[in-house]
C-alpha cells in the first residue's frame, strides 16, 4: 500500500475539496488563541491539510517537537508559533510533493511569527524506518501525530520509534482514525478507502496492546468523535463498521503500573498553564480544576510529576502505602474478603 497512499497524497490530491469523506478532517473548532495562529499560517499550506484532530498540547514553550506525517506542514508551523524561538520542530513525511510545499514556506513563517531565522526543518522519510533519518534517541520532547499512523502498514514500528526517540517523560500526543472491529482484509487493499483513512484504521483494542508492547504502558484518551463517511458507495462498502476520530497522550514513563493503583495520593493544579487558567484537563476523566485538591492514582502522579507538568502542580502523598486498584478505574478486586464461611481450597 506505500506506492497507493504516496500517489494518493501526491496526484490524487490536490487540497483538502478532493477528499471524498470527512474522516481525514475535522469539526472541531479550535481555541482563539491558536486560531489567530492559524489565520496566519500561508494559503498554500493550509490548503493541503488532511488532518482528523488537533494535535497542540499545553505548555509547549521551548520543546523540541517531531511531527510525524507533517505532510504539507500546517501543524508544524502552528506549533513552530508555540514553541518559540528557543523550541524547535522537526517534520518528517514520506511525499516529496508535500515536502516540497512545506519547505517553500520556512523563511514566510519565520517573518510572520517573528523568528530571527526558522526553527522547522523537514525530512523525508517512512515513519516505520525513522532510524534511517539522523533523528538521534531520547532527543524529542514531544512527538504529534495528525491522521497519518492509520496509513503506516506497520503501526507498531512506528509506535516504536516514537519511544526510542521520545525523551524520558516526554510524551506521544496524537489524532488518528479507529474502527469499532478489525477491518477485513478485502478493504484494507482498496487505494481508496486506504487512502481517505478508513481501511487502514485500527480496532481501537488492537491500538491498546500496541501502545503497551512497546512501553507506553497508560494509553490517555483525550477527545473522540464519531466519522460519518458521507459517501454512498463507501458506506457500503463499509458496511456496519463504525469509525471514529480520536486523540491519545501516551507519556514515555517506564515505572507505570499496568492498571490504576492507589497510593492515597493527589495533586493541585495552580492555574498556571497559559490559556488554561481554570483548569487542566490531562485527558477525558482527568479535568483538574484550579485549587482544588484531587485524588489521582499513581499513574496519573506520575503523568504530571515526571513530566514537563510538574512546575504546575502541588503534589500529595508518596508511595509508602498501596490501597490497592484506584476507585472507578474500572477494574474489581476478583474475590470476596467479606466471609470466609464457605472457604473451599482446591489446585
Amino acid at each position: 500500500m506505500l506506492q497507493d497512499v504516496k500517489q494518493y497524497y501526491s496526484e490524487t490530491l490536490k487540497n483538502s475539496d478532493d477528499l471524498q469523506t470527512n474522516a481525514c478532517c475535522t469539526g472541531e473548532a479550535p481555541p482563539e488563541y491558536i486560531k489567530a495562529i492559524l489565520s496566519k499560517i500561508h494559503d498554500e499550506v493550509a490548503s493541503r491539510y488532511y488532518g482528523c484532530g488537533l494535535v497542540i498540547p499545553e505548555q509547549l514553550d521551548g520543546l523540541r517537537v517531531l511531527d510525524l506525517g507533517c505532510g504539507s506542514g500546517r501543524d508544524c508551523y502552528t506549533l513552530s508559533a508555540l514553541v518559540g524561538a528557543t523550541g524547535s520542530v522537526v517534520g518528517v513525511d514520506m511525499t516529496p510533493e508535500q515536502l516540497a510545499v512545506a519547505n517553500a514556506h520556512r523563511d514566510f513563517h519565520a517573518d510572520i511569527f517573528n523568528h530571527a531565522k526558522t526553527n522547522v526543518s523537514f525530512f523525508e522519510g517512512e515513519l516505520e524506518h525513522l532510524d534511517a533519518l539522523d533523528l538521534p534517541d531520547n532527543s524529542f520532547d514531544l512527538i504529534v501525530s495528525n491522521c497519518v499512523i492509520n496509513l503506516c502498514s506497520d503501526k507498531q514500528a512506528v509506535l516504536a520509534q516514537a519511544y526510542r526517540l521520545l525523551k524520558p517523560g516526554g510524551e506521544m500526543y496524537f489524532s488518528d482514525v479507529y474502527a469499532d472491529r478489525r477491518i477485513p482484509q478485502a478493504l484494507q487493499t482498496d487505494p481508496v478507502l486506504y487512502g481517505e483513512c478508513l481501511s487502514g484504521a485500527l480496532y481501537w483494542n488492537d491500538f491498546q496492546h500496541l501502545a503497551k508492547n512497546v512501553g507506553f504502558i497508560d494509553p490517555r484518551l483525550v477527545k473522540d468523535s464519531p466519522i460519518v463517511v458521507e459517501n454512498e458507495n463507501l458506506e457500503e462498502k463499509l458496511g456496519n463498521i463504525v469509525f471514529n476520530s480520536a486523540t491519545y497522550r501516551l507519556f514515555k514513563l517506564p515505572e507505570l503500573d499496568n492498571d490504576c493503583e492507589d497510593y492515597g495520593q493527589a495533586v493541585i493544579y495552580k492555574g498556571s498553564i497559559e490559556h488554561h487558567p481554570h483548569h487542566f484537563q490531562l485527558d477525558k476523566h482527568h479535568l483538574i480544576q484550579t485549587g482544588k485538591v484531587f485524588p489521582v492514582c499513581g499513574n496519573t502522579y506520575r503523568m504530571l510529576y515526571d513530566t514537563r507538568f510538574k512546575k504546575h502542580f502541588d503534589f500529595i502523598g508518596d508511595w509508602n502505602t498501596h490501597y490497592g486498584i484506584f476507585d472507578g478505574c474500572g477494574k474489581s478486586i476478583p474475590f470476596t474478603t467479606s466471609d470466609n464461611t464457605n472457604k473451599t481450597t482446591c489446585c
